[in-house]
């Protein structure tokens, strides 16, 4: 439920949307980037109406989800008061739920195998809404974690165009922790390159400033705005 009166501005959360702002300016000048390059994913995955609400008002207007079931409660109502919101799903997307998906997401960064193409290709062709599509890439080819390897990216994306009609955007990955995430963000951004992908969704609190000196276009960030979960 949404509170009747929204809560004041907090000081921890503008102030931590204002850093991470910050951070980002001054990552592009330091990459000779425009800044209007850079598109700030506020990562808002288990936090509630109520914590959100502040980071809307501080001037935050794309906002990132994990997973669709609890995008579908907490969005609608928030969008309904707070027009102009812009929603990524930025974890795992299952079949079963490409209709909603596709009913509720601006973008979607989680596009890795056949059956999500046939899906999405499905409900955007039914209801003629065509969200941004990220192909997501598993650089480090980690058996626990979904992506497309990097061997096998580029017959993956001509398959989304050729076999499903689908546009793709960009590429998406998420570096393994243990790893410096550098040779990561520059293998993603050489297989957009070659594959006439702009866009390049890549680098979370802990590293979004280096992915941007590598190209993204598209920065994920949650703790830095919202604080640990």
């Amino acid at each position: 439920m949404l509170p009747e009166n929204p809560s004041p501005i907090t000081p921890p959360l503008p102030n931590g949307l204002a850093t991470v702002a910050q951070d980002i300016a001054r990552a592009c000048e330091q990459a000779r980037r425009d800044r209007a390059s850079v598109m700030l994913i506020a990562v808002s995955k288990t936090f509630d109406a109520d914590t959100i609400v502040p980071v809307i008002a501080a001037g935050q207007h794309v906002f990132g989800e994990n997973r669709v079931q609890e995008a579908k409660a907490k969005w609608p109502g928030l969008m309904s008061v707070y027009p102009g919101i812009a929603l990524h799903l930025i974890g795992p997307l299952q079949s079963n739920k490409a209709k909603e998906a596709v009913a509720l997401f601006d973008a979607i960064h989680s596009v890795d195998r056949p059956s999500i193409c046939e899906a999405l290709a499905r409900e955007i062709n039914s209801q003629q809404r065509r969200p941004e599509l990220f192909v997501q890439l598993n650089t480090g080819e980690e058996p626990q974690k979904a992506g497309v390897a990097p061997a096998e990216a580029d017959a993956f994306i001509a398959g989304c165009r050729e076999k499903y009609g689908l546009e793709i955007s960009g590429l998406m990955c998420i570096p393994p922790v243990n790893d410096a995430p550098a040779p990561h963000f520059a293998l993603t951004a050489k297989i957009a390159a070659r594959n006439g992908l702009k866009n390049l969704s890549m680098g979370m609190s802990a590293d979004f400033t280096i992915a941007i000196q590598f190209g993204a276009t598209h920065v994920r960030v949650g703790s830095a705005i919202f604080g640990a979960r």
